[in-house]
C-alpha cells in the first residue's frame, strides 16, 4: 500500500504540457520585440509541422514580384513603341505642309489657324498641301487620290472588269390544262331520237372511228328512199334514147347522194345501201379523233337536234401549261423559248417544252402575265389541273459584268469607282442592265480590263464629297458663326468686313409675332368715331 501511494506524485509530474515551455515562448517574444535576434528551439515534431506554413507566404511574394516585373517591362516596351510611332508620325506631319484647317462636320468652313469650330465646338482638322493638289490632267473632274496607308486602313479591294457568259433560270408556277386545239364536239346533223348509246360516261378514252350513239331520223329514212328510187330510175333509163331523161335521172341520184354525204353518211354505209337496196333505220355517229370524253349529253330515247352537243372529246397527247410570270420578268419571255416542267411529287423526272403563246393582257388580280407552254404527254402522266414548276432558261450571251458590291446606287444614278495608278479613284456613271445572281450587266460606262473598287467604295465616295465640299464656296444656310464675330479688317482691302444682314423670318414661325419693318400708316381718320 505504501508503494502505490508513493508512485502517484511521479505520474502527475509527467503530464502532456510541461510548464517549462511557456516561459521559453514568452522569452522569445520579448527578444523579437526588443529587436534582438533569437534562435527558437523547436521540438522535433513541431519544426516539421510549421515549415509549410512559412513557405506559402514566401511563394506568394515571389509570384507577386514576378508579375510586377513583367507588367513594368510591358509598360516600358509600350511606352518606347508609342514614342517611336509618335516620332515617326511627327516626322511625317512635319514633312507635310498644312494649307488650312476645316470643320470635320462642315468642310466648307476654313480657317488659317487651328482651333475649334464656332458652330459645333469640334477641333479643326488640318488639310495638307498634297491633299489639295490637283489631280492628273488626263483624269476627269471629281477624281481623288488616297494614300496606300489610308487604303489599307479602310479596306479597299479591287477587281478587273471582263466579259462573261451570263445566263439565268426563271422559275414560275404553272397549272396544266387541256390543249384547246385538240378538243372536238360531236353534233348530229339530222333531227331524231337516240336509239343506242355506246359511250355512256365522262372520262372514257375513245379512239378515232369508235361508235358513240345511233340516231333514228324519219327525215333520214325518207332521203334514203329517195336515193334508192333515183338509183333505180337511172338504171332503167341508162339505155334510153332520150338524153334529157337520162341526165335528169342522173342529177336526181347525185342530189340524193350528196344530201346523205352532208349528213355524215360514210361511204361504206352508202355502198351497203346500194347493195342491199334497203334503207337502214338508225344513223351511227363515230368518234372523230382519239381522246377522252369531257362532256356527254346523249341518253337513250332522247330527242336530239343539230344544236344539241352530244359529246366533247379532248386529245391528251399534248397538254398545255399556263404559267404565271411576274410583271418585272415579263420582258425576258419570248415565244419559242425552251421550258422545263417538273412536278414536286415526281422528283427526277422532267418534261421539255416551249413557249407557244404570251397573253397580251396582265392579270389585274395577281399582277402576273399568263404564258402558255406546250408539252408532249406520252403515257398521259400529266393530268389537267395539276400544279407544276416551270423553269425558263434565259441567256444573255457574253456581257460586261460587275459585282453588286462595286455599284453605288443612289436611285437617280449608279456610280462605279475606277482605280488608276498612283492611288487615284475616278467616280464614273454607268448604265446597268439585268441583275443576274450577285452581278449586274453593264450596258455602258465601263470596258473590259479596267480595275474597279469592290470594297469600301462608300467610304471613298464620302471622301470625294468631303473634298469637293471643302474646295467649294460653302454650304447654303451655314454661316458657322461668322455673323456673331465682330467686324474685322479684310486681308484684301484693309477695310472691315461685316457679316451680311440676315432677313427676318420670325413672322413665318407658328405663334411668333412679326416685327414691323417699316412705319405703319395712320388710318385713325378712317375709323368711325367712338361714342362717349
Amino acid at each position: 500500500m505504501m508503494s502505490v501511494t508513493d508512485k502517484q506524485p511521479e505520474e502527475k509530474q509527467t503530464g502532456p504540457v510541461p510548464p517549462a515551455v511557456e516561459p521559453k515562448q514568452e522569452e522569445a517574444r520579448i527578444e523579437i520585440e526588443a529587436g534582438q535576434p533569437s534562435v527558437k528551439t523547436e521540438e522535433p515534431g513541431e519544426g516539421e509541422a510549421a515549415r509549410p506554413a512559412k513557405k506559402r507566404p514566401m511563394f506568394r511574394w515571389v509570384v507577386l514580384l514576378l508579375l510586377i516585373g513583367l507588367a513594368s517591362a510591358g509598360y516600358a516596351y509600350r511606352t518606347r513603341l508609342l514614342r517611336l510611332i509618335a516620332k515617326d508620325t511627327t516626322a511625317q506631319i512635319a514633312e507635310k505642309k498644312v494649307q488650312y484647317w476645316v470643320d470635320p462636320m462642315h468642310p466648307a468652313y476654313k480657317s488659317d489657324k487651328p482651333g475649334k469650330a464656332p458652330d459645333c465646338g469640334m477641333d479643326l482638322v488640318p488639310v495638307y498641301a498634297e491633299e489639295t493638289t490637283a489631280v492628273k490632267p488626263n483624269l476627269p473632274e471629281g477624281t481623288i487620290q488616297i494614300s496606300p496607308e489610308k487604303q489599307q486602313l479602310i479596306g479597299v479591294q479591287y477587281s478587273t472588269v471582263g466579259f462573261k457568259a451570263i445566263s439565268r433560270t426563271l422559275r414560275a408556277v404553272g397549272r396544266l390544262t387541256w390543249d384547246e386545239t385538240k378538243i372536238v364536239r360531236v353534233h348530229s346533223r339530222v333531227e331524231g331520237w337516240v336509239e343506242q348509246v355506246f359511250v355512256d360516261f365522262i372520262g372514257k378514252q375513245v379512239g378515232k372511228g369508235q361508235p358513240l350513239i345511233s340516231i333514228y331520223s324519219p327525215e333520214l329514212w325518207q332521203t334514203q328512199q329517195e336515193y334508192l328510187l333515183a338509183l333505180k330510175g337511172r338504171n332503167e333509163l341508162a339505155n334510153s334514147p332520150f338524153r334529157e331523161a337520162v341526165a335528169s335521172s342522173a342529177s336526181l341520184l347525185e342530189a340524193a347522194r350528196k344530201r346523205l354525204e352532208l349528213w355524215d353518211i360514210e361511204m361504206a354505209q352508202l355502198e351497203h345501201l346500194e347493195h342491199t337496196g334497203k334503207p337502214f333505220k338508225a344513223l351511227t355517229l363515230y368518234a372523230p379523233s382519239d381522246g377522252f370524253v369531257l362532256t356527254r349529253n346523249a341518253f337513250p330515247k332522247q330527242r336530239v337536234t343539230p344544236e344539241t352537243e352530244l359529246y366533247a372529246i379532248a386529245d391528251l397527247a399534248t397538254i398545255w401549261v399556263i404559267a404565271d410570270i411576274y410583271e418585272s420578268e415579263a420582258p425576258e419571255i419570248k415565244v419559242g423559248q425552251a421550258a422545263t416542267v417538273t412536278l414536286s411529287y415526281a422528283p427526277g423526272r422532267s418534261y421539255r417544252g416551249k413557249v407557244t403563246y404570251i397573253n397580251p393582257q396582265l392579270d389585274n388580280t395577281t399582277r402576273t402575265l399568263k404564258v402558255r407552254v406546250e408539252l408532249a404527254n406520252s403515257g398521259f402522266a400529266l393530268k389537267p389541273d395539276m400544279f407544276v414548276n416551270v423553269e425558263l432558261g434565259i441567256g444573255y450571251g457574253k456581257q460586261v459584268v460587275v459585282s453588286q458590291e462595286a455599284v453605288l446606287d443612289s436611285g437617280a444614278e449608279q456610280l462605279v469607282f475606277v482605280a488608276h495608278d498612283g492611288g487615284y479613284f475616278e467616280p464614273r456613271k454607268v448604265q446597268l442592265g439585268a441583275k443576274v445572281d450577285h452581278e449586274f450587266i453593264v450596258l455602258s460606262g465601263l470596258k473590259a480590263g479596267e480595275r474597279i473598287v469592290t470594297s469600301a467604295n462608300f467610304l471613298i465616295d464620302s471622301e470625294s464629297k468631303l473634298k469637293a465640299a471643302a474646295g467649294g464656296m460653302g454650304m447654303p444656310g451655314m454661316n458657322h458663326g461668322e455673323s456673331k464675330a465682330p467686324a474685322s479688317n479684310s486681308p484684301a482691302t484693309g477695310k472691315p468686313s461685316f457679316p451680311p444682314k440676315q432677313a427676318d423670318h420670325s413672322g413665318h414661325q407658328p405663334g411668333a409675332t412679326a416685327t414691323p419693318q417699316s412705319k405703319s400708316e395712320d388710318h385713325s381718320q378712317h375709323q368711325p368715331k367712338r361714342k362717349e
